[in-house]
C-alpha cells in the first residue's frame, strides 16, 4: 500500500465484498453503515491519513491549551461472515473533501483490490415526490448491464437516469473505470425533507442490503428510531401547512369588509 493508506491488519478474507459510506443527504448512506459497524463484531482494518484530502483551518483551546489540528476520519473494518457467505470490508469517510475526491475513492479501492473484493456496494438518498406518510422504496444502479438481473431479484426500482452526488456516487464511478463490479443502494427521501436524518429510508436500504450480503442483524432500534423521525418530519409538514394558510390565506371575514367598502 501507498503512505497514505495504514493498514493495521493483514486478515484472510474469503470473497469479500466492500461497503463504502460517506455523508450525504438524508445520511442514508452513514446510517446504514454506523448501524452495521456496532451490531456486529467488525475489526479495525486500516486508515488513511486524512492530511492528505482535508485541510485543517483552525484549532481547538481547552482551558487555554490548544489542542492538536483534528482532521475527519477515513477507517476501514472488515468482518468475517458465516461459511459459506462473502465477508466485509467496511468502509466510513466522516466527511467529504472539498477536492481530491477522485483521488480519494482510488486509495479506497486499491485497499478493496488489495483484499481482492468481489464488489463494491454504496448507498444514498434518493430524491422523490414521495409524501412522507409512505415506505420508502429502494431504487439500484449497477455498473454493468449483466448486474441488471440482480435488481430485478431484489425488487429494486430502476428510475432509469439519475445522478448521485459525491463519493457515494463516484466511487462507483472509478470502480468502474477499474473494471470493478459495484452496487449503489439509494433510499427515497421526500424533496422537503432532505436537511434531517432520515433512518426512514436507511430502514429500507438496510432491509435490501442484508438480503444482498447474507446478514442476520436485528434492525429493531433503527426501525424505532425510523418512527420517531417519521413523526418529527409530519410535525413540520403541519407546522409548515399552518404558517402557509396564517401568510397566504385570509379571513372570510376580512374579505366581506373589502367587498362592503
Amino acid at each position: 500500500m501507498n503512505e497514505i493508506v495504514r493498514l493495521f491488519a493483514r486478515p484472510r478474507l474469503k470473497s469479500p465484498v466492500m461497503l463504502a459510506s460517506w455523508p450525504g443527504i438524508g445520511n442514508v448512506s452513514i446510517i446504514v453503515a454506523t448501524y452495521l459497524l456496532r451490531k456486529l463484531e467488525f475489526k479495525d482494518l486500516g486508515e488513511i491519513e486524512p492530511s492528505a484530502f482535508f485541510d485543517a483551518i483552525g484549532v481547538v483551546a481547552r482551558d487555554n491549551i490548544v489542542e492538536e489540528p483534528q482532521f475527519p476520519r477515513s477507517q476501514f473494518y472488515y468482518w468475517k461472515n458465516k461459511p459459506g457467505s462473502s465477508d466485509i470490508i467496511l468502509f466510513i469517510g466522516e466527511d467529504q473533501p472539498i477536492t481530491k475526491g477522485y483521488e480519494l475513492a482510488n486509495c479506497v479501492l486499491d485497499v478493496a483490490e488489495r483484499f481482492k473484493a468481489q464488489r463494491v456496494y454504496t448507498c444514498a438518498a434518493a430524491l422523490s415526490r414521495m409524501h412522507h406518510s409512505e415506505q420508502s422504496r429502494v431504487w439500484g444502479v449497477v455498473t454493468s448491464p449483466h448486474m441488471s438481473q440482480e435488481l430485478d431479484s431484489y425488487g429494486l426500482a430502476q428510475k432509469g437516469n439519475l445522478q448521485i452526488s459525491g463519493l457515494n456516487g463516484l466511487l462507483l464511478g472509478v470502480a468502474k473505470e477499474r473494471g470493478m463490479e459495484g452496487v449503489c443502494l439509494l433510499g427515497e427521501v421526500p424533496m422537503y425533507a432532505t436537511r434531517i436524518q432520515n433512518p426512514v429510508a436507511a430502514v429500507a436500504v438496510l432491509e435490501v442490503l442484508t438480503k444482498i450480503l447474507d446478514i442476520e442483524i436485528d434492525i429493531t432500534e433503527l426501525a424505532d428510531a425510523a418512527k420517531e423521525t417519521a413523526e418529527r418530519i409530519k410535525q413540520m409538514a403541519n407546522e409548515a401547512m399552518e404558517e402557509y394558510i396564517d401568510h397566504f390565506t385570509q379571513p372570510i371575514w376580512e374579505q366581506d369588509e373589502e367587498e362592503e367598502d
